[in-house]
């Protein structure tokens, strides 16, 4: 299962939920204010860039391999 972020419109809190691929947020409420106006962030994959390969850049720390 991924696991999928979340952003509440109401308090700014972004958290984590582990759930099923294409499964929607019905019934998520947010953990600090219990609110339910939240919104599917957009995920990046850490040390990632767009042509596949990896750098320390955008990871935020050096990496072993430079």
């Amino acid at each position: 299962m991924p696991l999928y972020e979340y952003r509440c419109t109401d308090c700014c809190q972004s958290f984590e939920v582990l759930q099923s691929m294409g499964e929607g947020s019905d019934g998520i409420v947010c953990p600090q204010c219990d609110g339910n106006k939240i919104e599917r962030q957009l995920s990046t994959f850490a040390g990632m860039s767009s042509s596949g390969s990896t750098t320390s850049q955008s990871a935020g720390c050096s990496s072993p391999f430079t």
